[in-house]
């Protein structure tokens, strides 16, 4: 009788602890699939705009109601725009990064 227990248990214990295993595992691997090696980034100096690690994708300048003022395509991994725009708050985006800033 006390053997059967024991491996009752055994199995029981044994049945639990593998899924566990495999659900951690495919977890880790979902956080890993989920890192972006390369976020493009935006820095800005007077009415110039420096666009790096974003070859391929549009850089977006809009207003702060949403509205397009102008779209340039990012041609190779750092390129810099000149802004020729009026002093005032805009909206810079490019792939998943957004930036709010104010030309003086």
């Amino acid at each position: 009788m006390h053997k059967k227990l024991l491996i009752i248990a055994s199995v029981m214990l044994f049945t639990m602890t593998n899924p566990a295993s495999a659900e951690n595992m495919v977890y880790e691997m979902g956080i890993a699939e989920q890192v972006e090696e390369n976020t493009p980034t935006i820095k800005i100096q007077n009415n110039s705009v420096t666009i790096q690690d974003a070859q391929g994708l549009v850089f977006e300048v809009m207003s702060l109601t949403g509205k397009a003022i102008a779209a340039y395509k990012i041609e190779g991994p750092s390129q810099r725009i000149e802004l020729n725009l009026p002093k005032g708050c805009y909206i810079l985006k490019v792939g998943k990064t957004v930036r709010k800033v104010t030309l003086r």
